[in-house]
Parts: C-alpha cells; structure tokens; sequence
C-alpha cells in the first residue's frame, strides 16, 4: 500500500500544461529555426513553470517536441509519460488532432463533442494562446493543427475511467489549472461527475456508485447494469450523490463493503480511512450491545451479530442517501456486501 510521505507534498504538472509546452517549444522551432533547451508557459491562475524539452524532431513544413510528465508526488498513472506536440500549418485557425496515444470521444455528454480528439477546453485554450504568442513574436498567421500524441498512451488509458467514459484510443489531456495538486480528491470528483454526464447523454435510468471492485461486480452483476452505468464512487459518495441531486438520473444504487456502508449510515460522504471513522458507540446503541462500542472494526461488530448487523446498515445508509438526494426524482437503493463479494443485505427498492 502506497503512503503519503510525511514531507511536504511536491505538487506537478497535467497532461495539458505538457503539451502546451510542447506546442510551443515545436512552434518555436517552425517559425524561428531552432528548438529551445527549456520553455516556459502561463498557467490559468498565473504560475510559470519550466520545463526541460525530451523530444526534438522536425521535417520539412512541421516540427515535434516533446516533454516528460512530471505529476509530482501525486500517484497519476501517466507520470512519466512522453507527451509530444506536432505542429504544422493549417487551413484556417487552429485545429487539434490525436495522435497515438490520445483517445477520440464516442459518447455524448463530455465537454468535448463526439468524434473530436480527448483534448479538454482548457487545454486548448492553453495551446490557442500559445500558438497565438508565438505567431506575433515571428510575424505569423496562427493557422497551425496540433497534433497530441503520448507513447504508450493506449495501454495506459486502460487504468484510467477512459473506456467508461466512451473515450476510446488513448488517453485524454487534461487540466484545468495546469497544476497536479498530489492526492487531490478534485480530480476523481470531476471523473464521477463527467460519468454521471455520459450516462445521462446515453439516457441510462439506472447508475450505480460502489466503493471499491468487489461492490461494484457484485452490483453490475445483480443488475446487469452496463460499464458506463458505473461511476467509480470510491470513497466519494457525498461527490456522486451531490452531483446526482443536481443532475438526476432515476435510480441510483450505492455499493459497499459493511465498513465503509457503516460509515455511510452513520452519517459520512467521505468514507476514506484518513477522512472518517466509525463511531463504535452509536454503532453499539443500534445493535443494543455494550460489547460493540469496544470494538475496533465494524467487521468485528458484522462477524458477531451478521444478517442483523447488516440490515440495520443498509437502512440506515438508504437514510442517508434519501436525505441527500432530498427534493429530487432519483429513487435510491443500497446493496451491502461481504469480504468475498457476497450480497448480505439491500434496501430500497
């Protein structure tokens, strides 16, 4: 298990803010004959980073740079990618492309229309303003297509929400700071929202958010619910449930083991370890026994009193879920499941 070191944390920098300056390291090179050692850009929010170009590479009417992903001490799977920018003119304006590597959209709902490259609006805006400066630095028309590739990106965009999300090919470039804060919970919370996006753009009557893989096979099982119905919850049930309060789809379903579930019922939309406990003494008044108030994990309190224990969880957690869907037209479920993936108590309908 990865720990979050007691260090201060080194933040890094998105997928967007790499090939933006990429795109202007290649556009330095096409417009003005050579490429620099480093190239520094203007995030959103004024930050100037710098960085190191990995890539050079150039061809009659284009060029290419590339720069490695730094995400900091954050756990992003495409830290240490190669991301490259090609430049060369366009008919008219500026256009993007995906090249190896960088997904295409297939599904309705995202912030990018069906058919376009996995390119999100902030980080071609970052590029648009880029091409922009360096085209009146050299006295040029800002006609250029940008071509984002990542190496590998394919295989990586595996471990990523992209498949459910319709984005198919490779990986999205993303951003919207240009700034990857190390375990920010701001980056999963926007993935849930774009799969609530998807599913209602597809129109789905029925997502579910679980906790972790077992909950959610036993949950798509038990429904026959599709992939993009599914909506990566994890620990954030306050995140898709919020979203769903403003974005209703018919029926939702929450998944969980019975330790995080518990944590649910008794009140927490963030169920991760370092960010909620389990209050073992109210825990203890609902089962009407002392002993459990003294215990250390709510699977010792279910390896007692079992199916009861279970039960009173998942009405508990259905509790919970109703009042913070209160006032809109989503039908709540609740499905509670063992360490083995076993179904031991629903509630709702």
């Amino acid at each position: 298990m990865s720990r979050i070191p007691d260090r201060p944390l080194r933040r890094g920098w998105t997928t967007g803010a790499c090939a933006t300056a990429a795109t202007k390291a290649a556009l330095m090179r096409l417009w003005g004959g050579h490429f620099p050692d480093h190239v520094s850009i203007v995030l959103p929010r004024g930050e100037t980073p710098d960085f190191t170009l990995a890539h050079m590479e150039a061809g009659p009417g284009w060029a290419e740079a590339g720069i490695i992903k730094d995400a900091g001490d954050d756990p992003d799977v495409t830290h240490g990618a190669l991301i490259l920018a090609r430049v060369t003119a366009s008919a008219g304006g500026v256009q993007f492309r995906a090249g190896a590597g960088v997904g295409t959209v297939t599904r309705a709902g995202l912030p990018i229309g069906v058919g376009e490259p996995a390119i999100n609006p902030v980080p071609r805006e970052m590029m648009r303003g880029v091409v922009e400066d360096v085209a009146a630095t050299y006295g040029k028309s800002a006609d250029i297509e940008i071509t984002i590739s990542i190496p590998g990106g394919e295989r990586i965009a595996l471990k990523t929400w992209n498949p459910r999300l319709g984005i198919e090919g490779g990986l999205s470039v993303l951003g919207t700071t240009g700034v990857v804060r190390p375990f920010s919970c701001a980056a999963w919370i926007a993935s849930i929202h774009r799969g609530v996006d998807v599913a209602r753009a597809a129109g789905l009557d029925h997502v579910a958010g679980c906790t972790g893989a077992s909950s959610e096979k036993a949950v798509q099982a038990l429904y026959g619910l599709p992939d993009h119905a599914m909506m990566d919850m994890g620990d954030f049930a306050g995140g898709l449930l919020k979203y769903l309060r403003k974005h209703p789809v018919p029926r939702v379903t929450i998944g969980g083991g019975i330790g995080k579930m518990t944590k649910l019922a008794q009140g927490a939309v963030d169920l991760h370890s370092g960010r909620s406990q389990v209050d073992f003494a109210r825990l203890a008044d609902w089962l009407g026994d002392p002993e459990v108030a003294q215990m250390n994990t709510a699977l010792q309190a279910y390896e007692k009193h079992g199916e009861r224990m279970a039960s009173v969880v998942a009405e508990k957690a259905l509790e919970q879920v109703e009042r913070l869907l209160q006032g809109c037209a989503v039908a709540p479920d609740v499905v509670v499941i063992d360490r083995a993936g076993a179904v031991i108590a629903r509630a709702g309908r």
